[in-house]
């Protein structure tokens, strides 16, 4: 029984509740509304300044728009008394805030001064929270866009400080007097690409000419630090390694082809970056950004790197004939700098001997520059009498100028010496390669008709036992018979060199001197034959006077032609020397270039240690 009659008073108290409090907050809002103007200063006293304490939250930085140079922030803001929105808590019990629309009650006129939006204020319109103490709370939230002034000389290092700048647009100091409260972050949402350094904020005051009042302001500097990761990965990192293939030019062979292609290809590729830099910066002439340096510096290298390449082509592919090389050029490649460079000649300080395996004295192989097919080896002997060098070569022909006047001493089991035939002999058939000289043994034959004499064995054994021996094809053929009863009959392609015949032994047949009756006639045409050989013998001399002189004049022709030929190959290997002590020049000189202006550009930036610890370790 009582539990039930306090039940009902207990729910007889709380419906007196409900019903106290709304016509208490009701005839609250009709009380401090009734006679309130929204366009009036809520003060007791007009000369009395109303004081605005504006704060500012920031919650996110949404973009920094380097390029239109725009900061998106969503932030709330600001907060004041109210004289004529009081009221005593105890004659409205229960009643302890009330909350008006921004068209019921004053608002102070603050906007961003900087504001970049199409509608200028970009403040959502939330209701005003007023208690009973006057005090009003008004939180608009808002995406404010602001102007910023990006400052892109160490991007990707940079630090960003933008400048939120608010007051009252109609107010001056003396009727609103605006005070700074510090900025809370303490909600702030972390952004991928830019780290919130600090909210640093100021009140300043404003003195134009035309009026004494003054106009204050509060400005909060959000200071934004760049996280260069992303840009460390994708602009920096390809520029080092576009700045290092710069340096493989250099280390790139002459001959290959390819080295103005690389270089080319490489000035393409930063180009193509600093477009992508191009795009992102703002297009302002107040500073370069330091990538943009970089850029810069490494085209400067690259074009450089061009360049020297040209040069170096040229050097390489100079002509042997188009004249000697400069003394000072001499001088200059071929001496000091490979000095400094610790550079030496292809050979140099190389033992000339050749070692033994290369050496081998019982075979030589000739083959035509033209044609591959046909390739003639002549294993011989090398006699010691054939010159080793083109000097020992050229004073044996000097020593030989002289003609002969008596025929060549007879050697028996000599070796043969193998001479080098004209290349522009009129038979064709002589030269089995095309170019090269045909090389075998060549017999002497007198212009006179001589009546063929009978050989002797001692005759065919008093000629040479070896001839040319052990070559393979036509070689063969024209040595390859040895020396015995049968004669030996040298038959070779050659219409200048015919073949020589036999001397004619010039002793008498003791069969054809025997006492008789026809003595004297025998004795007369023993002395018409020996008259007969004489003269013939005197007929072959000349001939082979004639002969030799005429192959000393072709072999001189050779052996200057090989000087020649080596002059010009000693002329173009210094040319090509000279390029590549180029080519190492630029490769050392641009490295340390490259280093230089990559340390020196980099490490300028203010933060770069900063960036690098925060963002890289």
């Amino acid at each position: 029984m009582w539990q039930a009659v306090a039940l009902w008073q207990l729910m007889l108290v709380t419906l007196l509740r409900v019903s106290v409090q709304g016509p208490h907050q009701r005839f609250l809002l009709r009380e401090l509304l009734r006679d309130y103007n929204p366009m009036e200063r809520p003060v007791a006293n007009d000369s009395q300044t109303l004081t605005v304490q504006f704060s500012f939250t920031l919650m996110q930085v949404m973009d920094v728009d380097e390029k239109n140079q725009i900061l998106t922030t969503n932030a709330w803001l600001q907060m004041w008394y109210d004289h004529y929105l009081q009221w005593n808590q105890s004659e409205y019990p229960g009643v302890k805030n009330l909350r008006f629309t921004p068209d019921q009650v004053w608002t102070p006129d603050i906007l961003l001064y900087n504001s970049a939006h199409d509608k200028f204020d970009a403040t959502f319109k939330t209701n005003v929270l007023v208690n009973s103490s006057g005090f009003c709370e008004y939180l608009p939230p808002g995406i404010f866009i602001s102007t910023c002034n990006v400052d892109v000389r160490w991007f990707p290092f940079d630090i960003q400080r933008c400048e939120l700048k608010f007051g009252s647009w109609t107010f001056d100091g003396w009727l609103l007097d605006i005070q700074m409260k510090e900025a809370d972050v303490s909600g702030y949402m972390r952004n991928g690409e830019w780290d919130l350094v600090e909210v640093p904020g100021g009140r300043h005051e404003v003195f134009y000419d035309c009026c004494a009042e003054p106009y204050p302001d509060v400005t909060f500097v959000v200071t934004l630090r760049r996280r260069t990761l992303f840009y460390a990965l994708n602009l920096l990192l390809p520029c080092v390694l576009l700045s290092s293939m710069t340096l493989v030019v250099f280390l790139l062979p002459a001959n290959s082809g390819e080295k103005i292609s690389l270089g080319i290809t490489v000035l393409l590729s930063l180009t193509v970056f600093m477009l992508m830099v191009a795009e992102i910066m703002p297009a302002t002439s107040d500073s370069v950004p330091l990538i943009g340096q970089y850029f810069a510096s490494t085209m400067v290298i690259v074009g450089m790197s061009v360049v020297a390449t040209v040069i170096v082509l040229q050097f390489h592919h100079h002509s042997p004939n188009s004249g000697h090389m400069p003394r000072w050029v001499h001088l200059v490649l071929l001496q000091w700098v490979p000095w400094f460079l610790r550079m030496k000649r292809p050979g140099e300080g190389a033992d000339p001997t050749l070692p033994n395996s290369q050496a081998d004295p019982q075979s030589k192989t000739l083959s035509s520059p033209t044609t591959t097919a046909t390739t003639t080896t002549i294993p011989t002997p090398v006699p010691s009498i054939l010159p080793q060098t083109l000097n020992s070569l050229q004073a044996s022909l000097a020593q030989l100028t002289h003609p002969l006047s008596h025929p060549l001493p007879h050697r028996p089991n000599s070796q043969v010496v193998i001479l080098p035939y004209p290349s522009h002999s009129p038979n064709p058939q002589a030269q089995p390669n095309g170019h090269l000289p045909y090389m075998g043994f060549q017999t002497f034959q007198t212009t006179v008709e001589v009546e063929p004499v009978q050989w002797s064995r001692s005759t065919i054994h008093g000629r040479v036992n070896g001839g040319l021996g052990g070559g393979d094809g036509e070689g063969a053929a024209a040595g390859g018979e040895p020396a015995g009863d049968t004669p030996v009959d040298y038959h070779l392609a050659s219409s200048k060199f015919p073949p020589q015949e036999p001397a004619v032994s010039t002793e008498p047949d003791p069969s054809t001197t025997s006492p008789g009756p026809c003595g004297f006639e025998a004795v007369a045409g023993a002395g018409r034959s020996e008259a007969m050989n004489t003269h013939s013998s005197m007929v072959q001399s000349a001939a082979v006077d004639n002969q030799m002189q005429a192959l000393l004049v072709e072999v001189q022709f050779l052996v200057e032609r090989v000087r020649e030929q080596d002059r010009q190959l000693s002329l173009a290997e210094q040319w090509q020397f000279a390029a590549a002590v180029i080519d190492r020049l630029c490769l050392v000189g641009f490295s340390v270039f490259n280093i230089i202006c990559t340390i020196a550009i980099l490490m300028a930036a203010p933060n770069f240690g900063e960036a690098l610890s925060k963002d890289f370790l």
